[in-house]
């Protein structure tokens, strides 16, 4: 009955998604609620996920020459408002500490809510010469967004995140940096999540506050619709006119420097969960898997199998993979549930039948597939099987974005489109904000990138009929 239990305790996808997704991330034990209001305890499991995002990103960032850094959590009221654009942008989100212990504050401050005005103010007494430049600087932290509606890891008023702020000499520079760091979020989707991205520009109504273009990556759910999964801005010189980040160049006169800005938050744990997940809980890709294997015992209390458990989970340790065994009293059925809860890739099953025969049975999470292999074939079996499941979830993922993207060329596909089905839909539109607006009132659907390959599908807007400009991703989004 309690095997039965643990797998009933998720809502189906198709019944209620939003409900199955905060099922999921609560069985999973990924987080607990707080008494935070708005805020999320992420517990080992989710942490864990976290750590291996951080590694693997880290990594991929200081091959291109990034260098990290801290910033202050606090910023001065002052230095939020130096860039108009910037402050209007993230006014209604600020939690604002006015007071030091028992002592007002002369000036509140803000718990960031991102760091530009900080690195901007760093900036400004660190360069002096084109000699010091470009500077190519990132963190790792916490960031505080005062959100109405909370879900997690998709919107948390605490979220943890990266930020690399960056400074150049030239627009060329700071264009190539911008196009860089979002190439390096679509192929970290890609090789180590699994997840095919459409990669492009933010309209003028959807960039970040005080950009001068915002470049995205966006992901299609389980349930069609979008996550915005990574983005990366060119400052241009806005900033660095605001904050007076100037050097001296090479004939001796001052410029402004050109700057950008990039991050990709925990809400990407989200996108994991809802693009590989299944109504058994978490299907997570083996590069970002905390566990790839499990092995699970059966008759455990009979002689050998614990000792021959232990000694595969050595030499598959051993052969670099990352595996745990269930030796705990729980029932067979109920460990197989819990490891699929849990997402982990591979579960080994050994049992004295097995010892006895030299064999033991892989189950794969993704496709439910058993193999029975040979023992001490085991390690080689698992490293043929790890890239086999990450490539066929990714192919998997890229078929339900391949048939969950429309194309509508008339007002009234466009609408029949997003009454019908989920999913993005391709669109011709004429690159005024006033129309962008009256399809987000009247579909409650939003831009979510011009893509970098660009189709002509017709010469005329599909919403106001005006000469077309630019095709665009439309969806409805998180």
């Amino acid at each position: 009955m309690a095997d039965k239990k643990l797998v009933e305790a998720i809502t189906s996808m198709n019944e209620d998604f939003a409900q199955w997704y905060t099922d999921v991330v609560i069985k999973a034990e990924l987080i607990d609620y707080s008494n935070v209001k708005g805020c999320m305890v992420i517990k080992p499991a989710g942490y864990a996920l976290w750590e291996n995002i951080q590694r693997e990103l880290d990594r991929r960032f200081k091959e291109t020459g990034v260098e990290n850094v801290y910033m202050p959590m606090f910023i001065p009221e002052s230095l939020l408002q130096k860039e108009k654009d910037h402050v209007e942008g993230f006014a209604p989100e600020v939690a604002w500490v006015t007071h030091g212990g028992l002592n007002p504050l002369q000036e509140r401050m803000c718990v960031r809510p991102t760091s530009e005005t900080l690195f901007c103010d760093f900036y400004k007494g660190d360069i002096q010469s084109y000699r010091d430049l470009p500077k190519v600087y990132n963190q790792w932290c916490s960031v505080v967004r005062w959100e109405k509606e909370t879900r997690p890891f998709l919107r948390s008023r605490e979220f943890l995140w990266q930020e690399g702020h960056t400074a150049h000499a030239t627009e060329e520079e700071s264009v190539a940096r911008t196009e860089q760091m979002l190439n390096v979020y679509a192929d970290f989707c890609k090789e180590v999540l699994s997840i095919p991205v459409v990669k492009g520009r933010k309209t003028d109504k959807e960039k970040f506050a005080g950009a001068v273009a915002t470049y995205t990556i966006e992901a299609l759910m389980h349930d069609g619709k979008a996550l915005q999964s990574g983005t990366s801005h060119n400052f241009g010189t806005g900033f660095a006119e605001a904050f007076g980040i100037q050097y001296t160049d090479k004939e001796n006169k001052l410029q402004y420097v050109h700057q950008t800005s990039w991050g990709v938050s925990t809400r990407i744990i989200g996108a994991i969960i809802m693009v590989h997940g299944d109504d058994s809980g978490l299907v997570l890709p083996p590069a970002i898997a905390p566990t790839q294997v499990m092995i699970i015992p059966i008759q455990q209390k009979k002689e050998g199998v614990l000792e021959k458990a232990a000694e595969l989970k050595s030499t598959l340790i051993n052969a670099g993979f990352r595996v745990k065994v269930d030796d705990s009293d729980k029932s067979p059925g109920f460990k197989f549930s819990e490891q699929e809860m849990r997402g982990i890739p591979v579960r080994v099953e050994i049992g004295p039948r097995d010892i006895e025969n030299g064999k033991c049975l892989i189950c794969r999470r993704d496709t439910r597939e058993k193999i029975e292999v040979n023992i001490d074939e085991l390690s080689a079996k698992i490293a043929e099987l790890l890239p086999q499941i990450q490539q066929d979830m990714y192919d998997k993922a890229k078929k339900h974005l391949e048939e969950h993207t429309y194309e509508a060329k008339t007002k009234e596909e466009f609408e029949k489109l997003f009454a019908e089905k989920s999913g993005f839909v391709k669109a011709m539109w004429c690159g005024e904000t006033e129309c962008e607006e009256k399809i987000k009132e009247d579909m409650a659907v939003t831009s979510r990138c011009m893509p970098f390959e660009q189709e002509c599908l017709s010469d005329t807007c599909v919403y106001c009929g005006k000469p077309a400009k630019k095709m665009v991703y439309w969806g409805r989004a998180y």
